[in-house]
């Protein structure tokens, strides 16, 4: 994939390391405060919908309250390091952030860009707490894709599915989520009830794999913005197979169970 010199987005995110709040580097405890206070705060932060990091942070400091906004927007990054994943993946979120606004327009609807959040370990969403096993994943609460880069190592390590297209191909399907956030799928998904488990499971791969298909439409225009080069369309079709319910069910128990599937083969 020809990333290198493309436009990056400004919707990063960069949670990883120490203060990014449970982003790997744990929070920060205060001396003023005991193990019960601790976990006081972190209720009440999880209740309110705020990063408890934050709010410990501010009774050990006595920084006043800033607002969770003003906090979040401080934890963008301007891209300007030498961190050349994170490089990676806003170019990447920049060459969605383009495809689908054009699409949009060509619909007459207005696209509104998603923000990309970095994070190592553990990190609190507006969908609410996740971990990296979980893989990345798309909060329609918050408009957020969130992503553990140690996720490609594992995609290509463990899972047999190498290839920076392969690791494109994770964003696009993250940001096809946020496309049906905007068109009103998320929603009407939501609004069915009364299915059975079997039933929830179809729905929720057909879900998957529309978020595939736009993941598609992104990259069928890359191609026509010639950044994809031999090879690409098969590392993404090599890691969509890699992650799916099959495979993985194969690889866990030895067997396949079609009627569990959330994510379809």
């Amino acid at each position: 994939m020809l990333w290198r010199g493309g436009r990056r987005s400004d919707n990063i995110e960069d949670r990883r390391g120490p203060g990014g709040g449970f982003g790997g580097g744990g929070l920060r405890m205060g001396g003023g405060i005991g193990g019960v206070g601790i976990l006081i705060v972190i209720v009440i932060g999880l209740f309110l919908g705020v990063d408890p990091s934050q709010l410990l942070q501010q009774i050990e400091t006595g920084s006043p309250d800033t607002g969770y906004q003003q906090d979040q927007q401080s934890a963008s990054i301007d891209n300007s390091g030498t961190d050349e994943e994170k490089d990676f993946v806003s170019v990447v979120l920049a060459d969605t952030e383009d495809t689908w606004t054009a699409l949009f327009q060509n619909m007459g609807r207005r696209y509104v860009d998603p923000h990309l959040v970095l994070f190592t370990g553990q990190v609190q969403s507006a969908c609410g707490f996740a971990e990296t096993a979980m893989g990345p994943f798309y909060c329609p609460g918050d408009s957020k894709v969130y992503i553990d880069l140690g996720f490609y190592d594992e995609l290509k390590q463990r899972l047999g599915a190498p290839g920076d297209f392969a690791q494109a191909y994770v964003i696009a399907h993250e940001v096809g989520h946020h496309v049906q956030h905007l068109l009103g799928i998320t929603d009407k998904v939501d609004s069915l009830q009364g299915l059975s488990d079997s039933q929830a499971n179809a729905v929720s791969v057909r879900v998957e794999l529309q978020a595939d298909c736009f993941a598609g439409v992104w990259a069928y225009h890359a191609k026509e913005r010639n950044i994809v080069e031999a090879g690409d369309i098969e590392e993404a079709l090599n890691a969509a197979a890699a992650v799916g319910d099959d495979r993985l069910q194969r690889q866990s128990q030895g067997y396949i169970v079609p009627d569990s599937f959330t994510h379809g083969s």
